[in-house]
């Protein structure tokens, strides 16, 4: 599985690191700044690599509510951020500028990131009202930017919206897998932090065929035996930070328990 080669173990474990708000962003206050921003991403990034995930995803997961058509001032910070801290990152790195693909792809570009995640089909409904995707588009843009080796990873299902015409999560994933050429699955809850059912991850598995499922949300210590029982690895953020709580930064010790319970599960596959 190409998977394993690239990120070097079994079922890895891409980190989430949570870009703090960036400038044009709600939730950026008045004492912010982009020096700020940068020196929390950087203990983030040392401390989820300490403790010894095998991926990095970079997101700005703290631009609420997330725009339909990204910001300039968005990208440029973001590229801006991952250039800072390119070369101390030691493990193969993906970016996600949320519910914006095009724009993803644009900055793996610029950054040399190995994946992105992101939502890239599909229409759906939720608090940002309507949401239409355009994977044509995208793969085109993939395309003609010469990214051959980048590697996309498909949410199934969105978080926190669903779709405009409900259809069964096997037949969703049979149509991705025929007309858009996913390199990964991700299956989520319903919101980042909450707990994706297993149920789902087999019956998209059951379908998949060669392209790997990623479990994209609420794995924790406690389940992540389980859920990596159901796939092929996991996308973690909120597990990682302090108390369990998406706002809060990332606590060194809790990725090193995490990561732990992963090992031990490793080991009793290859036993």
């Amino acid at each position: 599985m190409w998977m394993n080669d690239m990120f070097g173990v079994q079922k890895p474990i891409i980190a989430l690191l949570h870009l703090r708000a960036m400038p044009g962003d709600p939730l950026y206050g008045p004492g912010d700044s982009m020096d700020s921003v940068l020196a929390t991403a950087r203990e983030e990034l040392h401390l989820l690599q300490d403790g010894g995930v095998d991926g990095i995803l970079i997101a700005n997961e703290f631009s609420l509510p997330y725009e339909k058509k990204v910001s300039p001032v968005t990208v440029a910070a973001m590229g801006y951020l991952v250039g800072a801290l390119r070369s101390e990152i030691r493990v193969p790195f993906g970016v996600n500028i949320v519910s914006n693909p095009l724009a993803t792809i644009d900055l793996a570009a610029a950054t040399g990131a190995s994946f992105v995640r992101s939502t890239f089909t599909g229409a759906y409904v939720g608090e940002s009202g309507l949401t239409d995707t355009d994977i044509a588009t995208v793969l085109r843009r993939k395309k003609a930017l010469g990214l051959d080796q980048l590697k996309l990873f498909f949410k199934v299902n969105p978080e926190s919206d669903v779709y405009l015409a409900e259809r069964p999560l096997a037949k969703i994933t049979k149509s991705m897998i025929f007309h858009c050429f996913p390199d990964a699955l991700c299956v989520s809850g319903a919101s980042a932090g909450t707990e994706t059912d297993s149920s789902l991850m087999e019956q998209v598995r059951q379908v998949a065929g060669d392209t790997p499922v990623l479990c994209n949300t609420g794995c924790t210590a406690a389940n992540i035996k389980e859920k990596l029982s159901f796939s092929d690895g996991a996308c973690v953020g909120t597990a990682f930070k302090k108390d369990g709580k998406f706002a809060n930064t990332v606590d060194g010790a809790r990725v090193k328990e995490f990561m732990a319970r992963v090992k031990e599960y490793r080991a009793e596959l290859e036993r």
